[in-house]
């Protein structure tokens, strides 16, 4: 029985290499990414999960050598054998070697997660495989360590479902779902696993309880018996590690040690770690994988290394820009711009990606070579867009593997190169594995948002409201416990700016916790035009006088496609409405503009770097619902109708409420628009003389005085 393939989520990168190998008719599916010393096989732990589990250490690993994974026979894109002996475990081990030999890998540094004996097989019968072993919450059963005790009869008809009654043959084929859900709730200990449970249970539900059941059996046919693992344990020579959590429910914390002492390995504890800690504590992992591929005498490419006494360096300030719309980088150089000012020896170095890097390099800003290994998050969230709708929380959840691999490109820099200051706008990978791994902190740190608290859209129920309110929580707790993370904390804004809600059930008010942590920039515009005369603005960027000009743009992501046609759609009865009406729709950097249909008095254009002054100049903008763009326009005095993302929570809660706290611009509904009724929008605001609440000038200068205490 052959696996289906499954469409993939965005990765953080692709593989390199991949395909099938053939043992006696089971065909089992591989990776290869990168191509280079040292070599990582991970290795897949039981059926009940595929290679996935290791996506958050494939990205980080391949940039320090070659990494190795395959699919379990039984899940993923691996055959599904229809007999007990084809799972057991010698077949794991013989399927290893082959897909080790199809990646063209002679020697590699073995991953194994709770490890049945397959890892020992490779390392003692094959040590010239083997260069060194990782085993995380081993199974093996080595010494006189009798096995993890069972509650109940697998094979019996029991008079319970709860807890560990779920690990039965009956209810496996009743209720799988309700299996995997319970497993790997006792696989995952530590709190706010929400997103490790969901994936894991995924994985389980694309294989099956038959299959299962097979494979579950197989684990008794010619699996490693105590005293032949024991023998193996010692022919073992290679270096290794065994990783074992405090508090994993799953392989009791004395099997790991045991381990180790019949191996001869180092012993990890992670303290408070459940039985998953490569994908609930994927940073301290990667780096200790990536260590043990160094230690297992793979070359390691040299770097170009520079230690300089500490009096005798520059200050340095490493600037991390979200790359999700553009009006961070806007902001972002004004403050940079302003810190200059107070400190003029200052360097800075950018760690951005596309879009950020176009307003960057347009200004001559040094964006540091690392910044290539980023992985696209613009490209995730635009891929999770369609029609002008973007549940961005989900999608934000969903980008947990960009998340990691953009952390350790981060880490990587940082532990190579010496920064007085790292300074987050919205960058929330570093602020989320900074609070999980305190001690990776070797600078000042300040952290930007122009919001706080993850909200739920009315129709995602129960199930978005919790989760909104867990990952809220874990905010909150990272802050309580660990308060000397962020040096400054800043919010990009005023206490009137924030939402009147709360982070949810038992949590405190978004803003009464925001006061007392956070100090306050007021809204940081970014370089906007000098206060001039705005008909000479308008000559010099091509608008005749009396024109009506019209700009409809959605910043620098592909998410507002949808919007962009729509306007386009409305353009004839608009220019009906308002004779002579000149509309420049401007693309952005992801969007083609040969998609749209050309019309005399209708522009298309590509990105426009000075974007700002012509909305400072137009006669009626209409954006997204996003933040910067409509803050400057609130800044400019400009009429805009602005057209929030279908369940973007920000948009729809957190900007909204700051707009109509300005008694900015005119808000629609993409779902309800027609282009009859944009038209007539457009026709009701151009020109109109707006009565706008003032925003401050001196946002940047206080931001960056707030950051220049800490350095």
């Amino acid at each position: 029985m052959t696996a289906v393939a499954l469409p993939d989520q965005t990765r953080a990168r692709y593989p390199d290499a991949e395909g099938f190998v053939e043992r006696d008719g089971v065909r089992v599916h591989w990776e290869r990414d990168g191509a280079r010393e040292p070599a990582f096989l991970l290795r897949p732990t039981w059926e009940i999960v595929h290679s996935r589990c290791w996506k958050a250490q494939i990205p980080y690993l391949t940039r320090h050598g070659t990494v190795v994974t395959f699919d379990p026979r039984g899940n993923g894109r691996s055959d599904r054998p229809r007999t007990e002996a084809e799972y057991a475990r010698r077949e794991y081990a013989g399927d290893a070697l082959a897909v080790l030999d199809a990646a063209g890998v002679g020697r590699a540094a073995v991953v194994a997660w709770c490890d049945l004996g397959e890892s020992l097989i490779l390392a003692a019968e094959h040590p010239d495989r083997v260069a060194a072993l990782v085993e995380i919450a081993p199974a093996v059963q080595v010494g006189s360590i009798p096995p993890e005790p069972v509650a109940y009869p697998f094979d019996a008809v029991l008079e319970t479902d709860e807890g560990w009654a779920k690990e039965n043959r009956h209810y496996w084929l009743h209720d799988w779902r309700g299996y995997a859900e319970f497993f790997f709730g006792e696989c995952f200990t530590e709190p706010h696993s929400t997103k490790q449970i969901e994936d894991t249970v995924g994985w389980a539900l694309e294989t099956d309880a038959e299959t299962l059941l097979l494979s579950f059996a197989g684990w008794n046919t010619k699996v490693l018996d105590p005293e032949t693992a024991t023998e193996h344990a010692r022919r073992i020579t290679c270096p290794g590690l065994v990783v074992q959590g405090t508090d994993d429910e799953l392989v009791e914390a004395r099997r790991g040690r045991a381990v180790a002492e019949h191996l001869g390995f180092g012993h990890l504890s992670i303290e408070g770690g459940g039985h998953a800690p490569q994908a609930r504590d994927p940073v301290r992992l990667n780096l200790v994988i990536r260590d043990a591929g160094r230690a297992g005498g793979g070359t390691v490419s040299r770097q170009d290394l520079r230690w300089t006494r500490g009096r005798n360096r520059p200050k340095r300030a490493l600037y991390i820009s979200s790359p999700i719309g553009l009006g961070h980088a806007w902001r972002d150089v004004a403050i940079a711009d302003e810190l200059r000012k107070l400190h003029p020896d200052l360097e800075i170095d950018w760690l951005a990606q596309d879009p950020v890097t176009r307003v960057l390099e347009a200004r001559g800003e040094r964006i540091h070579p690392a910044s290539d290994d980023l992985a696209s998050e613009s490209a995730h969230i635009a891929s999770e867009s369609a029609d002008h709708d973007l549940h961005v929380f989900q999608a934000i959840r969903r980008m947990d593997e960009i998340l990691v691999a953009n952390f350790m490109v981060f880490h990587d820099l940082v532990e190579a190169e010496p920064y007085d200051v790292w300074i987050a706008d919205e960058g929330w990978e570093i602020d989320y594995f900074l609070h999980e791994n305190p001690e990776l902190k070797t600078a000042a740190y300040c952290w930007l948002t122009d919001f706080v608290g993850w909200l739920p859209m009315p129709d995602g129920g129960e199930r978005e409201a919790y989760l909104t309110a867990d990952l809220n929580a874990e905010m909150i707790e990272h802050i309580a416990r660990l308060p000397r993370i962020r040096d400054r904390a800043i919010f990009v804004g005023n206490p009137d700016d924030i939402v009147p809600d709360v982070f949810g059930p038992g949590l405190p008010p978004i803003r009464e916790w925001t006061e007392a942590h956070y100090d306050f920039s007021g809204y940081v515009t970014g370089l906007l035009p000098e206060a001039t005369d705005r008909e000479e603005l308008r000559a010099e960027l091509g608008y005749e006088t009396g024109e009506k000009v019209c700009i409809a743009t959605v910043g620098g992501s592909g998410v507002g496609a949808a919007l962009l046609r729509h306007v386009v759609a409305a353009f004839d009865d608009a220019r009906r409405l308002v004779p002579g009406l000149r509309m420049v729709v401007v693309a952005g950097p992801r969007i083609d503009p040969a998609s749209f249909p050309r019309r005399d008095g209708l522009e298309v254009r590509p990105y426009v770097h000075e974007l700002r002054r012509h909305l400072a100049a137009c006669d009626l903008a209409i954006v997204q619902g996003g933040l910067g763009t409509t803050m400057e326009l609130a800044a400019t005095k400009r009429p805009f109708i602005a057209f929030p993302l279908g369940h973007h929570f920000e948009q729809q809660f957190h900007v909204r409420h700051r707009l109509e706290r300005y008694g900015a611009g005119r808000s629609e509904d993409f779902a309800t628009s027609s282009a009859e009724s944009l038209a007539a929008a457009i026709a009701e605001e151009i020109g109109k003389e707006v009565a706008y609440r003032d925003v401050e000038s001196d946002g940047a200068a206080r931001a960056a005085a707030l950051i220049a205490e800490v350095l």
